[in-house]
């Protein structure tokens, strides 16, 4: 429970010491000041801070109990926990502000665990089903737009292989796949003025898939780097949302509390400031805007790449490594967000899936410019099976960072001139509106990572990132019991002190929840194969009922 991590509340702890030492504390005047860390040293118990409460920390904290590990801290910024999940009522039930959906089925342990609880549902095809409208109102054919759909989505079938031979960017590969794919003689009849706007678009659309700025930013080698799942990548949660999730994890419905098995072990408002991690007493101690200091055996940060960005050179307490500052530097960390506007009833047909903007040379002029110039990027609006009187819109890049700036109004107004400039229809007034705003809030900085050129540059890694920070210890004992077979063939050891979890240090699922959790257990392991506690040598090990 939190309590065994605060000085003042150590009572419980300072009772079971052997009597010798309690007199000694008694003596010394030291029964309510001795010091928590003490106590768990005493009794051999690892004291374990996480912070951040997404669903890498989640994920973390839940196995490291699975594990047997009993003194397990959440230490979150946001005065709510999900980190980069978000779900908030909204319209019909509710909105993903962030995370939306589980991308892919085999090997995605998202989908593992969710599967079994009938929590998801197939988006089907509106993000390939949608409308290409021109900015004069013109629909593009069905039979131009699919094929131009079929030339992008052919690409993804042959850049596996190609970009393994190409040193460019992704966005230099796409171009000129498309463009020699329009020059054959088969395409000849498509007007290159609708495939000019429609390419245009689909890299504002990969790019949302990226989350970088341009596809130019991105690594042709890099973006070979992750690894799809198979199946179905746009499952959603039904009308519950990514919190579901959460909640599964925390086996909430379970134990009948908003945080589950958590209960009493996370702290909200509690944004870390300084961590001191090189201690002549080989512990961790984490300062906290609010005044609060814990000190651990071991921390786990699993805060956004974005937050490292800005933060770890006045956070860490000696500096990072130069190589984990690569790290940190090369590896790259954009913003997408998310437009919902809700209407009192649907003014589009019913089997519409939503549209995507294809401006015309001599009409983008309007906007260029002027306080609307940021409505470039905005590339399409789409329905929801779950949300009938919805459309949601995404916007990239720094127009999307300079609109979470603008007041909700003249966002909302930017909106509806889209809606009124594109579509054929009368256009109602909207009844609510919410946007995300992933960059401004200095507890993310950003939406996911992504491989840049920069990073191929630099020549760093997420391997790199998720690296622990060691100090040499003796080796650890759990309850004063000595293995039957020694872990350590020596009496000291490597102690990883601070370790990183979190999406950006996945190998090859960055950007996913699947790989935020898959990292959070990562770490969960390192600490369980450190204690000998995999195969139950040292201590108990409760099996997940998920």
């Amino acid at each position: 429970m939190t309590n065994l991590f605060r000085v003042s509340k150590i009572r419980s702890q300072i009772n079971l010491l052997t009597s010798p030492l309690n007199a000694l504390i008694r003596h010394r005047g030291l029964h309510w000041v001795l010091s928590s860390f003490l106590v768990c040293r005493i009794m051999n118990k690892p004291k374990i801070v996480i912070v951040g409460a997404g669903p890498s920390g989640i994920a973390c904290a839940t196995k490291l109990l699975d594990y047997g590990f009993e003194n397990v801290m959440i230490v979150e910024a946001e005065s709510r926990i999900g980190g980069r999940i978000h779900t908030i009522p909204f319209a019909d039930n509710v909105i993903d502000l962030g995370a939306q959906w589980c991308h892919g089925e085999k090997d995605n342990i998202v989908y593992e665990l969710a599967h079994k609880h009938n929590l998801l549902q197939s988006t089907g095809d509106v993000y390939e089903s949608y409308q290409c409208i021109r900015s004069n109102r013109e629909v593009v054919s069905e039979s131009i737009s699919q094929r131009l759909k079929d030339i992008v989505n052919d690409s993804l079938v042959t850049r596996q292989m190609e970009l393994r031979n190409s040193n460019g960017s992704l966005g230099s590969y796409l171009t000129n796949k498309f463009y020699e794919a329009l020059r054959r003689p088969e395409n000849s009849d498509i007007d290159m003025a609708i495939a000019r706007e429609f390419f245009d678009n689909y890299q504002k659309f990969e790019s949302s898939v990226e989350a970088s700025d341009t596809l130019d930013d991105v690594s042709g080698h890099g973006y070979l780097e992750y690894w799809e799942c198979e199946g179905d990548i746009l499952l959603n949660w039904k009308d519950k949302g990514y919190a579901e999730f959460l909640r599964l994890l925390m086996k909430a419905h379970e134990y009948n509390h908003e945080f589950g098995l958590l209960e009493e072990r996370i702290l909200l408002n509690h944004r870390v400031t300084h961590i001191d991690w090189n201690r002549y007493d080989s512990c961790v101690q984490v300062r906290c805007g609010n005044g609060e200091n814990f000190l651990a055996d071991h921390v786990i940060i699993t805060v956004s790449l974005g937050v490292l960005k800005e933060q770890h050179l006045r956070t860490f307490e000696p500096k990072l490594p130069m190589d984990k500052q690569r790290a940190i530097d090369g590896l790259a960390f954009g913003t997408v967000n998310k437009i919902f506007i809700e209407f009192p009833q649907p003014f589009w047909p019913k089997k519409w899936t939503g549209f995507t903007m294809l401006w015309r040379e001599e009409d983008i002029g309007e906007i260029r410019g002027t306080a609307r110039a940021w409505l470039e990027d905005v590339f399409g609006f789409y329905c929801d099976r779950n949300q009938p009187r919805l459309l949601s819109g995404w916007i990239i890049g720094a127009n999307g960072r300079h609109m979470e700036t603008l007041p909700e109004d003249e966002i909302l107004d930017g909106c509806m001139y889209l809606f009124r400039k594109f579509l054929p229809w009368d256009i109602p007034e909207p009844c609510n509106f919410k946007t995300s705003t992933w960059y401004t809030n200095e507890n993310f900085r950003g939406s996911y990572s992504f491989r840049s050129m920069y990073t191929e540059e630099v020549g760093t890694s997420a391997r790199e990132l998720a690296q622990p920070l060691y100090v040499v210890t003796t080796k650890p004992l759990l309850n004063g019991q000595s293995s039957a077979e020694p872990l350590f063939s020596q009496s000291r050891c490597d102690k990883p002190v601070v370790q990183f979890a979190g999406e950006a240090t996945s190998d090859h699922y960055f950007s996913t929840v699947h790989g935020a959790v898959e990292a959070g257990w990562r770490e969960a392991k390192r600490l369980a194969e450190l204690y000998d506690m995999i195969n139950g040598a040292r201590g108990k090990i409760a099996k997940s009922h998920l």
